[in-house]
């Protein structure tokens, strides 16, 4: 029943949305021209893409269309707002892949490894441009809420860099404790979630209150979805993540199985001070890290940040068929498979 309602929703929202936003892109940015080819590739509108795999699993947008319509309001009228979100991430994610030097995203080649880090920068940037002048052309917002939604996203997208900042910077640190682990987090990934569902409360006209409430929501939803990505980053297949297997492993990246690892592994530590050698060492790692108990505990702190996002989510009061989605949508995302 839960995976129908959410099925139903994202059928009727996420087409709309999809054309929206190409248009968006598109319009203004030739895809016979540099730019418009690199983003008309990275969104996934080339060779006849279809799949999830290609488009990305949108999950942002669908959240600030659901707020939207859960908090008392159309979700139609969130579409620009969802676009914003949307191009932010993705604008997040051309830069990460080349700071990461990640070779592979959804399963394809990503941007920078087709057309260099200085075009893929370029790119990234274009769709950073969008974001704004999508939300400065919005004829349904006042001037007021025009003003509120670009600083929300502005603080998001500040909030993001810092975290995106902090994470480059734990590759080159010994340690790395569970705070600091959840500071950068909540930048990274979970800053730009929250703001996915306080800006649809905000077009929906909710209340200030309100509108915390569903900001809080995306915050605990945005730290659980994170832990899951780590465990999928050690535990994942490639063919579920889009990324070649053990590629956080590889980079060193301190994610939240690797710090609890740390702190409980001689063999780990030495691990890690050495440089990457092969892929029987990320096996080494999955191992070590299994002996210590370590899947476990990420997996319960996850559980339990869901259980605060649905807390957070029943504090909102979320009304009629997009509240039950949204509560569906945080089981389902917790469920995502290895």
């Amino acid at each position: 029943m839960n995976s129908t309602i959410i099925s139903r929703l994202s059928h009727e929202y996420l087409p709309v949305f999809e054309e929206n936003l190409r248009s968006i892109v598109m319009d203004s940015t030739a895809a016979t021209k540099l730019v418009g080819q690199m983003l008309h590739y990275h969104m996934g509108w080339g060779d006849g893409l279809k799949s999830e795999s290609g488009l990305g699993k949108r999950i942002r947008p669908l959240l600030t269309l659901l707020c939207t319509e859960a908090a008392g309001g159309h979700w139609r009228k969130a579409i620009s707002i969802a676009a914003a979100v949307e191009l932010i991430h993705n604008f997040s994610l051309i830069h990460d892949d080349i700071q990461d030097k990640s070779s592979l995203r959804r399963g394809r080649p990503t941007v920078w490894s087709l057309w260099g880090a200085e075009q893929a920068i370029n790119a990234g940037d274009a769709l950073f441009a969008h974001a704004h002048l999508v939300l400065q052309k919005e004829h349904a917002l006042s001037p007021e809420s025009k003003l509120d939604v670009l600083r929300l996203l502005d603080e998001a997208c500040l909030s993001l860099t810092e975290g995106q900042a902090a994470d480059i910077e734990f590759e080159r640190k010994n340690q790395v404790d569970l705070d600091m682990y959840m500071n950068m987090i909540e930048g990274k990934t979970a800053s730009l979630i929250a703001v996915s569902t306080e800006l649809g409360a905000l077009v929906s006209g909710a209340s200030l209150q309100q509108r915390v409430c569903y900001r809080d929501f995306g915050y605990a939803l945005g730290v659980a979805y994170q832990v899951r990505d780590d465990i999928l980053g050690v535990w994942g297949r490639s063919s579920t993540t889009g990324k070649p297997t053990g590629d956080d492993l590889r980079a060193r990246k301190k994610t939240l199985p690797i710090i609890l690892g740390l702190e409980r592994s001689d063999e780990l530590r030495a691990l890690y001070k050495q440089a990457p050698q092969n892929d029987a060492e990320v096996e080494t790692v999955i191992t070590v890290l299994e002996e210590t108990g370590v899947l476990e505990e990420v997996t319960d702190i996850e559980f339990d940040k869901v259980e605060i996002a649905l807390q957070k989510l029943s504090s909102a009061s979320p009304k009629g068929v997009a509240g039950d989605a949204l509560v569906a949508l945080v089981r389902q995302l917790l469920g995502r498979k290895c």
